[in-house]
């Protein structure tokens, strides 16, 4: 009875983990600089659908264009793969 609860939470761990790394393979990050310091990173929002890494990228992308394009902005929106980094 232990053996069979150890090896399903033991399954289930691995299981999650997978699915975890698989997630941050697609995942994308929004970024901005900002309107006083040019090298700074702004972390905007987080795209990680679970559909494919382009449905990510694409829709990081549109989300970067659409900022970028208000009038006014003087922040460069871009996209990186990944979770957010600082």
């Amino acid at each position: 009875m232990i053996v069979r609860l150890i090896a399903s939470a033991a399954f289930i761990f691995l299981q999650t983990a997978l699915a975890f790394a698989q997630a941050e393979k697609i995942t994308f990050t929004l970024y901005r600089t900002s309107p006083v310091d040019a090298s700074m990173r702004l972390h905007v929002a987080t795209f990680d659908a679970m559909e494919n890494e382009n449905y990510n990228r694409e829709n990081c992308l549109l989300a970067a264009n659409l900022f970028a394009a208000q009038p006014g902005v003087r922040a460069r929106y871009f996209c990186e793969k990944g979770r957010f980094r600082p």
